[in-house]
């Protein structure tokens, strides 16, 4: 197993600069990581700096909170694909999740997909916030509306990625989707982890560390 195809290297922080977007872009070079996740506004930066790499672009859509509406949603989902990004982490639609609104939900899933036609879509449903059953669903929801992976957190809420949910989140999902497990993963032996609970990706702002161990 090659530990970096499964990470997604992460700098999410709102205070990063150009410069160590730069700095992180230019890390990911030395390993063959699954993708490199920033926030929308460095998107295109971002594409630029790895042009000449296979490495797709990430960020995220309705992040942290997934309270924007649909429309919202769809629109920033769209603007960062035309900047340049080749995958999506997008949260959950939380407040209408909770208000048993699921039509809205998986309609909003959906769109996105739809958007993004074969790149991939992932969904976080923020598993500290959920109880099991509530995990369930939510992991029912996002295969059923087509989406690529079900994700864990934020890393933003209560708490992040926990064994027990990662194991939770694949049986619920089946072959149906795939986990992603992110949300306090600093080290080696806690993604391996977590790849064996079932997780076919880590999201990590400790990449470089990770490999480096």
């Amino acid at each position: 197993m090659e530990l970096a195809t499964y990470i997604d290297h992460t700098l999410l922080n709102t205070s990063a600069t150009k410069e160590e977007i730069e700095s992180f872009c230019n890390s990911a070079k030395d390993y063959p990581f699954a993708s490199v996740f920033v926030h929308p506004y460095h998107v295109s930066f971002a594409k630029e700096l790895l042009e000449s790499t296979n490495v797709p672009i990430g960020t995220t859509v309705g992040f942290p909170l997934g309270s924007n509406t649909p429309d919202v949603k769809i629109y920033e989902a769209k603007n960062a694909l035309d900047n340049g990004a080749g995958e999506l982490d997008m949260v959950l639609n939380l407040p209408a999740f909770f208000s048993l609104d699921f039509e809205t939900v998986s309609k909003e899933i959906r769109e996105i997909k739809k958007l993004l036609g074969d790149r991939i879509l992932k969904v976080i449903i923020e598993t500290c916030l959920l109880d099991d059953e509530q995990k369930i669903l939510a992991c029912q929801l996002v295969a059923d509306a087509g989406a690529d992976f079900v994700k864990t957190s934020t890393g933003c809420s209560t708490s992040g990625a926990k064994v027990s949910d990662v194991s939770l989140m694949h049986k619920a999902c089946g072959t149906r989707c795939r986990v992603k497990a992110s949300g306090g993963i600093r080290d080696k032996e806690s993604a391996l982890l977590m790849i064996e609970a079932g997780a076919s990706r880590i999201g990590t702002s400790s990449s470089t560390k990770i490999m480096l161990s």
